[in-house]
């Protein structure tokens, strides 16, 4: 009796070519972008080894399942928690379910849950970058031959089509608001060196103060983390050093919330009369619940969150159904919302 000849493998002819069994895979559907020296050594592997694909199983491996990729940097942050509900919103329309991750803003764990749900076969990929892992990501999407959409705060990568808030003219309106209310001595508070959410606002911030010929100085700009804590002491130091100081745009809510504190040890209050020296105007960007309850309410710049993730979701729609691989770059326009600090 003779023994039966072993079953030929796509890890055989993985290991045989020396390369990963998803580049036999990707070569043999016909997908990604594989080198001809590779497809070559691949198919070489087949023809030696005598491999015999079961294409059946082939398909049900490779047919894409109703998933959704979505990997954001921190799932508690309202940011993307508003950009969930408007991607879910619209993907759910469709008979898509979000397959939801988290990457802490480590590179590793990006790559690690794109590489995980493009194993499970998801039909797109929404991410929100990381500056070290971005590139890959999308090489990977596009080897895969799935489409990828970049949700973020700030743009980062020309190569990926990206839906993010216009953060320049947020500022450009806050900063804008601020002169038109006759303050002339304003500051910068929050956010690190490293965000290019505040680079951005920065940019904004400073250009608009340069039209009106106001002063833009640097030791008016402090960065802090997002603590109230933090905000409140870096406040208050800040208004002790510089008494002329009458009005403050905070990076985010949570840093606003704790200059109002800071305002308040330094002996002054917080108000829109940048004529009477204890009162100091504050505007945010973003908004939050707790900005309308506290007293005086919070005057924000708001950008439309939950639309950027509709705007995620027709756009992933559109590359599955159309198979579009144009780059597009789509920056929601921001709102100015007056309450009492400053208000017209």
């Amino acid at each position: 009796m003779t023994s039966k000849t072993p079953k030929i493998k796509i890890t055989d002819v993985a290991a045989y070519a020396d390369v990963s069994v998803s580049t036999v895979s990707l070569v043999l559907s016909n997908k990604g972008r594989i080198s001809t020296a590779t497809i070559d050594k691949v198919n070489q592997a087949v023809a030696e080894l005598g491999y015999v694909r079961n294409t059946a199983a082939a398909n049900l491996r490779t047919s894409h399942s109703n998933l959704i990729g979505l990997v954001l940097s921190d799932i508690t942050d309202p940011f993307y928690t508003e950009i969930t509900a408007g991607i879910s919103e619209e993907l759910e329309q469709q008979g898509y379910l979000l397959f939801l991750a988290q990457s802490n803003h480590s590179p590793q764990k990006l790559i690690q849950c794109v590489q995980s749900m493009i194993q499970q076969g998801v039909a797109g990929i929404a991410f929100s970058p990381v500056r070290e892992a971005t590139a890959t990501v999308i090489a990977m999407a596009q080897q895969a031959g799935i489409p990828a959409v970049c949700l973020a705060r700030a743009a980062m990568n020309n190569e990926v089509d990206y839906i993010g808030p216009d953060n320049h003219q947020a500022a450009v309106l806050a900063t804008q608001h601020f002169i038109e209310q006759g303050h002339r001595h304003i500051a910068y508070i929050g956010g690190s060196g490293e965000s290019l959410t505040r680079a951005e606002r920065l940019g904004g911030f400073g250009s608009t103060l340069i039209q009106y010929g106001l002063p833009f100085k640097n030791e008016w700009i402090i960065e802090t983390n997002n603590q109230q804590q933090h905000a409140a002491t870096t406040v208050q130091q800040l208004l002790t050093q510089h008494p002329k100081i009458t009005a403050i745009l905070c990076n985010s809510p949570t840093v606003a919330l704790g200059a109002i504190y800071g305002v308040k040890r330094s002996g002054k209050s917080v108000g829109k009369d940048n004529y009477i020296d204890q009162q100091v105007a504050i505007i945010s960007f973003d908004d939050i619940a707790e900005a309308t309850l506290i007293q005086p309410s919070l005057t924000v710049v708001s950008s439309p969150v939950r639309e950027i993730g509709q705007q995620a979701g027709k756009r992933l729609l559109s590359k599955m159904n159309n198979n579009n691989n144009d780059i597009q770059r789509l920056i929601l326009a921001p709102q100015l919302i007056c309450r009492d600090s400053p208000k017209s």
